[in-house]
């Protein structure tokens, strides 16, 4: 899907002019142009990226690719940008992302992903509300859809945090089924967040320290330093969220250390308690008379050794009790 539309002083025109008509207002200093391609097919690629605007076929390249990183390059007429949208797929446990392509230039702003993105569509219909005071020089439009992904972050990091709580919530009730391995997956997770943070955080700085100043002006340095604040914020709790982990991790080893410890506590006890039981048994247990069973009718000295075992083991038991070993 494509379509565009067509500013003129700062009002909305028209809007899904055909691409003849937007390659001739392209050379309208005073009309500005922004194109959103969703899902579009390699002929319209093509047709919009080469044919209209005639990007460099390293940047159309990237574009129609994937890009693992965000990155923002120069092209002397326009900018470059790759940026990262981030939704959190509760039931997977994994980071979602959405790539989001942006050629920024004097007088046009190009958008190119593959799934439909809200910041895009919010935008998309704020102009279209007629009266609505939404700037429309590419720049600020850039911003505004940039802005929009950064705060859609938000619903994504809420998603990860109370799934962290609830796995701190069962790892302080005892429960340790699969817990080591949903902490390894979510560090994996909260680390992928951070590796998409810092590349993104270097793009809008460069923006912000005005490498770009042929189409991005020095009057957006306030909205830019807004971005930059946003993303210093979700870096942060993706690190406050990495620190959770780690503590959630050594919570669990150190309760599976004291459960371990407890178990061995209850086999000492109980192989000391059968010591006696043991020793008196294998010595009266000889194939040879006792003296002792002398003083005992033949019938009673089972008995006789039953009484010494329960003594000694009672003992045994009092003595523990008293030093708190039980």
């Amino acid at each position: 899907m494509i379509r565009s539309f067509v500013f003129s002083q700062g009002k909305l025109i028209n809007q899904d002019w055909t691409l003849d008509l937007l390659r001739v207002v392209l050379y309208d200093a005073d009309v500005q142009i922004w194109v959103d391609m969703e899902n579009s097919t390699p002929e319209e690629n093509k047709a919009v990226l080469e044919g209209v605007f005639g990007f460099h076929p390293l940047a159309i390249e990237d574009c129609v690719g994937v890009s693992e990183r965000p990155k923002i390059d120069d092209y002397e007429n326009y900018v470059f940008a790759v940026i990262h949208a981030v939704d959190y797929v509760n039931s997977r446990h994994v980071f979602q992302t959405t790539e989001l392509n942006l050629f920024i230039g004097r007088n046009f702003l190009v958008t190119f992903h593959d799934q439909p993105l809200r910041s895009v569509g919010l935008v998309a219909e704020r102009i279209q509300k007629k009266g609505h005071a939404l700037p429309r020089s590419p720049d600020l439009l850039a911003y505004q859809v940039l802005d929009l992904l950064f705060d859609n972050y938000q619903p994504a990091l809420v998603e990860l945090s109370s799934e962290l709580a609830a796995l701190e919530h069962r790892v302080l009730l005892g429960e340790t089924k699969d817990v080591i391995a949903e902490v390894v997956n979510l560090q994996s997770e909260v680390q992928r967040l951070r590796q998409i943070m810092a590349p993104q955080r270097d793009v809008v700085a460069r923006m912000l320290h005005g490498e770009f100043p042929q189409v991005i002006r020095a009057h957006l340095t306030p909205y830019l330093r807004d971005l930059q604040d946003t993303l210093s914020r979700i870096n942060d709790l993706a690190d406050n969220f990495r620190d959770s982990l780690t503590a959630t991790l050594q919570v669990h080893l150190a309760l599976q250390q004291m459960q371990v410890n407890r178990v061995i506590k209850v086999l000492t006890v109980l192989a000391t308690l059968a010591l006696p039981v043991v020793a008196i048994t294998s010595f009266y247990g000889m194939n040879f008379a006792l003296p002792e069973f002398a003083y005992f009718h033949s019938h009673w000295g089972h008995l006789y050794v039953l009484g010494i075992t329960v003594v000694v083991i009672g003992f045994l038991y009092w003595f523990m009790k008293r030093h708190n070993w039980l």
